[in-house]
Protein backbone atom coordinates (compact mmCIF):
# COMPACT_ATOMS: atom_id res chain seq x y z
CA UNK A 1 0.00 0.00 0.00
CA UNK A 2 0.96 3.33 -0.81
CA UNK A 3 1.54 6.29 1.35
CA UNK A 4 -1.64 8.08 2.43
CA UNK A 5 -3.66 5.19 0.39
CA UNK A 6 -7.29 4.53 1.54
CA UNK A 7 -8.95 1.46 0.35
CA UNK A 8 -11.90 -0.38 1.02
CA UNK A 9 -12.91 -4.09 1.13
CA UNK A 10 -15.45 -6.31 1.28
CA UNK A 11 -15.18 -9.78 3.96
CA UNK A 12 -12.60 -11.05 5.93
CA UNK A 13 -11.18 -12.95 3.04
CA UNK A 14 -10.45 -9.97 0.70
CA UNK A 15 -9.00 -8.14 3.83
CA UNK A 16 -6.61 -10.86 4.42
CA UNK A 17 -5.58 -11.28 0.83
CA UNK A 18 -4.82 -7.30 0.50
CA UNK A 19 -4.17 -6.02 3.55
CA UNK A 20 -2.73 -8.62 5.88
CA UNK A 21 0.69 -8.22 5.33
CA UNK A 22 0.60 -4.32 7.01
CA UNK A 23 0.33 -6.49 10.67
CA UNK A 24 3.51 -8.42 9.98
CA UNK A 25 6.08 -6.61 11.88
CA UNK A 26 4.17 -4.41 14.40
CA UNK A 27 7.51 -3.22 15.93
CA UNK A 28 5.76 -1.14 19.27
CA UNK A 29 2.37 -0.28 19.55
CA UNK A 30 -1.03 -2.36 18.61
CA UNK A 31 -4.08 -0.51 19.73
CA UNK A 32 -7.61 -1.55 19.46
CA UNK A 33 -10.96 -0.33 19.97
CA UNK A 34 -14.11 -1.98 19.91
CA UNK A 35 -17.83 -2.41 20.96
CA UNK A 36 -17.72 -6.09 21.32
CA UNK A 37 -15.59 -9.01 20.20
CA UNK A 38 -16.91 -10.36 16.96
CA UNK A 39 -15.00 -8.49 14.15
CA UNK A 40 -14.05 -11.28 12.68
CA UNK A 41 -16.59 -13.48 11.21
CA UNK A 42 -14.23 -16.00 10.11
CA UNK A 43 -12.08 -18.28 12.58
CA UNK A 44 -9.39 -18.18 9.89
CA UNK A 45 -9.07 -14.61 9.37
CA UNK A 46 -8.40 -14.22 13.12
CA UNK A 47 -5.46 -16.85 13.29
CA UNK A 48 -4.47 -15.35 9.79
CA UNK A 49 -4.08 -11.86 11.14
CA UNK A 50 -3.08 -13.46 14.33
CA UNK A 51 0.23 -15.42 12.81
CA UNK A 52 1.27 -12.04 11.26
CA UNK A 53 1.57 -10.14 14.72
CA UNK A 54 3.71 -10.49 17.26
CA UNK A 55 2.59 -11.50 20.73
CA UNK A 56 1.77 -9.15 23.03
CA UNK A 57 4.54 -10.16 25.34
CA UNK A 58 7.01 -9.72 22.85
CA UNK A 59 9.52 -7.12 24.13
CA UNK A 60 8.81 -3.93 23.41
CA UNK A 61 5.24 -4.23 21.62
CA UNK A 62 2.12 -2.10 23.45
CA UNK A 63 -1.07 -3.71 23.32
CA UNK A 64 -3.93 -2.16 24.08
CA UNK A 65 -7.09 -2.83 23.74
CA UNK A 66 -10.57 -0.67 24.64
CA UNK A 67 -13.90 -2.20 24.67
CA UNK A 68 -17.49 -1.48 24.77
CA UNK A 69 -19.32 -2.59 28.23
CA UNK A 70 -21.19 -4.99 26.39
CA UNK A 71 -18.08 -7.10 25.44
CA UNK A 72 -18.66 -8.15 29.36
CA UNK A 73 -22.00 -9.71 29.14
CA UNK A 74 -20.84 -13.23 28.36
CA UNK A 75 -18.58 -15.02 30.73
CA UNK A 76 -16.80 -17.14 27.69
CA UNK A 77 -15.54 -13.38 26.80
CA UNK A 78 -14.87 -12.09 30.16
CA UNK A 79 -12.67 -15.28 30.49
CA UNK A 80 -11.15 -14.45 26.79
CA UNK A 81 -10.17 -10.94 27.85
CA UNK A 82 -8.29 -11.88 31.11
CA UNK A 83 -6.39 -14.50 29.02
CA UNK A 84 -5.58 -11.61 26.70
CA UNK A 85 -4.54 -9.66 29.79
CA UNK A 86 -2.48 -12.45 30.86
CA UNK A 87 -0.36 -12.57 27.78
CA UNK A 88 0.78 -8.85 28.55
CA UNK A 89 -1.99 -6.80 26.60
CA UNK A 90 -3.55 -3.88 28.21
CA UNK A 91 -7.73 -3.97 28.54
CA UNK A 92 -10.00 -1.02 28.97
CA UNK A 93 -13.48 -0.72 29.21
CA UNK A 94 -15.21 2.57 28.04
CA UNK A 95 -18.27 4.29 30.21
CA UNK A 96 -19.63 4.39 26.91
CA UNK A 97 -20.88 2.78 23.38
CA UNK A 98 -17.89 2.43 21.07
CA UNK A 99 -17.98 2.11 16.96
CA UNK A 100 -17.25 -1.48 15.28
CA UNK A 101 -13.55 -2.00 15.66
CA UNK A 102 -10.63 0.57 14.89
CA UNK A 103 -7.16 -1.04 14.84
CA UNK A 104 -3.73 1.10 14.62
CA UNK A 105 -0.63 -0.64 14.52
CA UNK A 106 2.57 1.69 14.87
CA UNK A 107 0.66 4.60 14.80
CA UNK A 108 1.52 3.88 10.83
CA UNK A 109 -1.50 1.89 9.45
CA UNK A 110 -5.04 1.98 10.76
CA UNK A 111 -8.28 -0.33 9.67
CA UNK A 112 -11.61 0.84 10.35
CA UNK A 113 -14.57 -2.12 10.08
CA UNK A 114 -17.96 -1.83 9.21
CA UNK A 115 -21.18 -3.01 10.69
CA UNK A 116 -21.78 -6.94 9.77
CA UNK A 117 -23.17 -7.70 6.55
CA UNK A 118 -24.26 -10.62 4.18
CA UNK A 119 -21.89 -10.59 2.23
CA UNK A 120 -19.20 -9.56 4.83
CA UNK A 121 -18.35 -6.57 6.72
CA UNK A 122 -16.74 -3.89 4.93
CA UNK A 123 -13.01 -2.69 5.78
CA UNK A 124 -11.51 0.93 4.79
CA UNK A 125 -7.51 0.70 5.70
CA UNK A 126 -5.50 3.65 5.40
CA UNK A 127 -1.63 4.73 5.52
CA UNK A 128 -2.69 8.50 6.00
CA UNK A 129 -0.62 9.93 8.19
CA UNK A 130 -3.50 13.07 9.14
CA UNK A 131 -6.26 10.11 9.20
CA UNK A 132 -4.04 7.92 11.09
CA UNK A 133 -2.68 10.60 14.01
CA UNK A 134 -6.62 12.09 14.40
CA UNK A 135 -7.62 8.72 14.99
CA UNK A 136 -4.98 7.68 17.41
CA UNK A 137 -5.45 10.96 19.26
CA UNK A 138 -9.12 10.20 19.72
CA UNK A 139 -8.60 6.62 20.59
CA UNK A 140 -5.94 8.43 23.38
CA UNK A 141 -8.78 10.45 25.23
CA UNK A 142 -10.94 7.40 25.12
CA UNK A 143 -8.12 5.42 26.29
CA UNK A 144 -7.30 7.53 29.41
CA UNK A 145 -11.22 7.77 30.62
CA UNK A 146 -11.79 4.30 30.55
CA UNK A 147 -11.12 1.79 33.22
CA UNK A 148 -8.83 -0.85 33.52
CA UNK A 149 -10.46 -4.60 33.37
CA UNK A 150 -10.61 -5.96 36.67
CA UNK A 151 -11.60 -2.76 37.72
CA UNK A 152 -14.59 -2.61 35.65
CA UNK A 153 -15.35 -6.44 36.55
CA UNK A 154 -15.65 -5.40 40.49
CA UNK A 155 -18.28 -3.03 39.35
CA UNK A 156 -19.97 -6.24 38.98
CA UNK A 157 -21.59 -5.95 35.36
CA UNK A 158 -24.78 -8.26 35.40
CA UNK A 159 -24.41 -11.12 34.12
CA UNK A 160 -27.24 -11.94 31.06
CA UNK A 161 -27.99 -15.33 29.81
CA UNK A 162 -27.39 -15.82 26.22
CA UNK A 163 -31.03 -14.85 24.90
CA UNK A 164 -30.64 -12.05 27.40
CA UNK A 165 -29.83 -9.35 24.91
CA UNK A 166 -32.11 -10.62 21.86
CA UNK A 167 -35.19 -9.94 25.22
CA UNK A 168 -33.88 -6.55 25.89
CA UNK A 169 -33.80 -5.49 22.39
CA UNK A 170 -37.17 -7.42 21.67
CA UNK A 171 -38.72 -4.68 24.86
CA UNK A 172 -37.37 -2.09 23.45
CA UNK A 173 -38.53 -2.38 19.92
CA UNK A 174 -41.72 -2.15 21.54
CA UNK A 175 -43.27 -5.56 20.57
CA UNK A 176 -45.96 -7.21 22.32
CA UNK A 177 -45.46 -10.28 24.44
CA UNK A 178 -47.33 -12.08 21.98
CA UNK A 179 -45.17 -11.22 19.42
CA UNK A 180 -41.81 -11.25 20.75
CA UNK A 181 -42.34 -14.88 21.58
CA UNK A 182 -43.34 -15.83 18.73
CA UNK A 183 -40.07 -14.11 17.35
CA UNK A 184 -38.28 -15.82 19.86
CA UNK A 185 -39.52 -19.25 19.48
CA UNK A 186 -40.64 -19.63 23.09
CA UNK A 187 -44.15 -19.76 24.85
CA UNK A 188 -45.91 -16.46 26.06
CA UNK A 189 -45.20 -17.59 29.69
CA UNK A 190 -41.78 -18.39 29.07
CA UNK A 191 -41.36 -15.11 27.10
CA UNK A 192 -42.48 -12.99 30.62
CA UNK A 193 -40.70 -15.41 33.27
CA UNK A 194 -37.89 -13.83 31.36
CA UNK A 195 -38.71 -10.68 30.85
CA UNK A 196 -38.91 -10.60 34.89
CA UNK A 197 -35.59 -12.64 35.32
CA UNK A 198 -34.20 -9.37 33.16
CA UNK A 199 -35.63 -7.02 35.36
CA UNK A 200 -34.28 -8.71 38.30
CA UNK A 201 -30.94 -9.40 37.22
CA UNK A 202 -31.00 -5.25 36.66
CA UNK A 203 -32.57 -4.49 39.63
CA UNK A 204 -35.12 -2.65 37.52
CA UNK A 205 -38.39 -1.77 38.91
CA UNK A 206 -40.48 -1.66 35.52
CA UNK A 207 -39.48 -3.14 31.72
CA UNK A 208 -38.93 0.72 31.00
CA UNK A 209 -36.22 1.54 33.85
CA UNK A 210 -34.54 -2.72 32.63
CA UNK A 211 -33.85 -0.88 28.94
CA UNK A 212 -32.31 2.29 30.41
CA UNK A 213 -30.17 0.46 32.62
CA UNK A 214 -29.13 -1.57 29.84
CA UNK A 215 -28.70 0.52 27.73
CA UNK A 216 -25.80 2.30 29.80
CA UNK A 217 -24.32 -0.56 30.30
CA UNK A 218 -24.05 -1.33 26.51
CA UNK A 219 -25.79 -4.54 26.43
CA UNK A 220 -28.31 -3.95 23.82
CA UNK A 221 -26.64 -3.29 20.80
Amino acid sequence: MRDEQVITVHGDDELIARAAHLFAGTQTEFVCAARDLNTWSQPEARMAISRRMRTPDARGLVVNKLLSPIALADEAQRLHLRQVAARGAEVRISGSMLPHETIIIDRRVMILAGRDAPGGREFTVTTSPALVGGVHALFCAAWEAATDLEGYLRRDVPHLAPDGRTILRALGSGLTDETAARQLGVSLRTYRRRVAELMTTLEAESRFQAGLHAGKLGLTG
